[in-house]
């Protein structure tokens, strides 16, 4: 209009990701400062913030309901357990090869949604995914060792033995920065936007030229990346793995995670993933209330702040709402 007055431009992003950087340099004196089992509780953390992230990528961005998490999160898992066990490798070799792995099954759990697969018949078809993989699991002996697990051996990267969990830490934490930063990129690029429209309005999009397969097929092989990594991360931090750990339940919590931080955000991931783990372990001495104490979290949370427990950040700081908190 005539005579407005100029509009100044923020730079949100880069506020952003210096509000990422900052925070990993104020938790590295923690490990330092904790006993080993809160230490562990901080690494669990940590995997299940790369959980949250995959995840949300489909969920938020996306905007698709799929729930093939957990089964991309084993995939990543057994395969660096198994390269491990059977090859022979060193833990930080397989990391890489996780995450393509995951970035695999994702592409396979996209499959559907190609088909104009949607809503709950797509939940239903990723959900069994991630059942047929855990009696993959059971029924593979000579590779899982069946219903018993796999044990792994402490990881080992560029030949120094991580035995304990401080040494985990920041090892994780680097692994969780580098790739909450890398999608972080992606989703400021044209291929996050497009992600966007599309979960905006699919027929839209298509109307506008975006290759809607094209980018299915991109937000599931990330997501399945991320979730792989994740996966890598929890066999070095439990050193057993098991089908069981990769069941329905295991399928709620991740759900809980994206939906308590809030969808299509990065930063409602981390806060997701802190919440979640953290409430089960402070009622641990008390035997029936965690599941209690969780479920009313859960259940407050998306009565009373739909948008995620990232809403509130969003209403004080601008830079919650402009580059991680989507409306």
């Amino acid at each position: 209009m005539p005579g407005a007055a100029p509009v100044s431009v923020v730079r949100v992003p880069t506020l952003g990701r210096w509000v990422f950087l900052l925070v990993p340099l104020l938790v590295l004196p923690v490990p330092f400062l904790v006993n080993r089992y809160i230490q562990y509780v901080l690494n669990l953390i940590l995997v299940y913030v790369l959980v949250g992230v995959g995840f949300n990528i489909v969920i938020g961005n996306l905007g698709q309901l799929a729930f093939a998490n957990v089964a991309l999160f084993g995939l990543g898992a057994y395969a660096s357990g198994i390269l491990v066990v059977h090859a022979g490798w060193p833990w930080w070799t397989t990391i890489v090869p996780a995450g393509l792995i995951g970035a695999l099954a994702g592409i396979l759990a996209s499959l559907p949604a190609l088909r104009r697969i949607r809503l709950f018949y797509l939940a239903i078809m990723t959900m069994a995914f991630g059942e047929l993989l855990r009696w993959i699991y059971i029924r593979a002996e000579p590779l899982t060792n069946g219903s018993m697990g796999l044990a792994v051996p402490p990881p080992v990267l560029l030949g120094l033995r991580l035995s304990s969990d401080r040494s985990k830490f920041y090892v994780f934490l680097v692994l969780v920065v580098v790739v909450v930063l890398l999608t972080s990129s992606l989703l400021r690029s044209r291929f996050g936007r497009a992600f966007m429209a599309i979960r905006d309005n699919e027929l839209a999009a298509a109307a506008m030229g975006i290759p809607t397969d094209r980018y299915f097929v991109l937000a599931f092989a990330w997501s399945g990346f991320v979730v792989g990594v994740a996966g890598a991360m929890y066999t070095a931090l439990v050193g057993h793995v098991t089908p069981e750990a990769f069941n329905l339940l295991e399928l709620i919590l991740h759900f809980a995670v994206v939906m308590v931080g809030g969808l299509a955000s990065l930063a409602g991931s981390v806060i997701g993933a802190i919440v979640l783990t953290t409430t089960p372990e402070l009622f641990r001495s008390f035997p029936g209330v965690q599941e209690l104490v969780l479920s009313f979290v859960i259940i407050g949370v998306l009565l009373f702040l739909p948008r995620g427990l990232v809403s509130l950040l969003a209403r004080r700081w601008s830079v919650f709402h402009e580059r991680y908190y989507r409306e």
